[in-house]
Parts: structure tokens; sequence; C-alpha cells
């Protein structure tokens, strides 16, 4: 695949199916969850429409949508500013390898590093996930100290078993 540029820009309304489709795919892809899509879609309409909750971003070649990321914000009283959580980072099969993640990271840190509010980033990924790992602490981002811990109350009730099932 010959390199061509990579650019990238805030998702719109008009990208919600394309995003949709990276979303359903990388949770079958990394967790091998088979997402909802009538509950995953009004989530992307819903982040699409509330730049207050959350910000996509989308990168494109020749105009076509190839990866995408989505941004949250989690406030830190230790550090009177906020983190920036990427989160649904998707690059398709046939861009991988070529910068498409490597520029989104790039200008959400652009982003965020001229915005006097924001004192840094931080993603999770799924302890599987090796090459991501290595793509992220080859961006800057080394696992932290953290571990995450969490309730999903988004689960269905008969779908979760009990403790030592």
């Amino acid at each position: 695949m010959s390199h061509q540029p990579i650019t990238v820009r805030n998702a719109t309304l008009a990208d919600l199916e394309p995003i949709v489709a990276f979303n359903a795919a990388m949770a079958e892809e990394t967790e091998h969850k088979t997402l909802e899509l009538a509950v995953l879609r009004e989530g992307v309409r819903h982040a699409l429409q509330s730049p207050e909750h959350c910000r996509y971003f989308v990168a494109e070649v020749d105009l076509e949508i190839v990866g995408q990321t989505m941004i949250t914000f989690e406030w830190s009283d230790w550090r009177n500013g906020f983190f920036w959580w990427i989160q649904s980072v998707y690059v398709g099969p046939e861009f991988r390898r070529i910068g498409v993640f490597k520029r989104l990271h790039s200008h959400i840190r652009d982003l965020a590093r001229q915005d006097p509010q924001v004192c840094g980033l931080r993603l999770y990924v799924h302890h599987d996930n090796t090459r991501a790992l290595g793509t992220y602490a080859k961006l800057g981002m080394p696992p932290s100290a953290y571990f995450l811990c969490e309730e999903d109350w988004s689960v269905k009730r008969d779908s979760v078993r009990p403790s030592g099932a």
C-alpha cells in the first residue's frame, strides 16, 4: 500500500455508520463480543451530539474513513486538571501499520497540550492486546501503576454468572 496522507478531523453525525461498524468490529476482534447494534448506534449518536461528554475523531485516507478514536474527560482534583481518556480506538485491517493511530494520537495530543485545563492522556487496553500495548508504549504511553476495576451495569443480569460458576 502506498503511503498516502492521513488526515484527522472531528467526527460529525454524518460519520455515524462507519463509527458504529468500527466499534462493532473492535468489540468482536479484541474481546470476542457481539454488540447490540441498536444500543451501539444510539450510544455513538449521543456521543456525536454531546461534545461535553466525549469527542470522536476520524482518520481518513483519500476521504475514506480508515480509523477512529474517541476521548472522554476525567477531572483530577490532585492535578486540578482534566485527563483525556482515549477510547474506541480502531483502524481498519487494511490500513494498519502505516501510522493511522500514530496520526490520531498526535492530533489528540496536540489539542490536549494546547488546552491549559488538560493535565494528561490516559487509555485502557485489554491485557491480551500485546500489539496495542507495544504501539502505545512507542508513542510514550507505557502501562501505568493502576489497574482498572469496574462494575458494569450494562451487562444483562441473566447473562452474568455467579461468582465461582
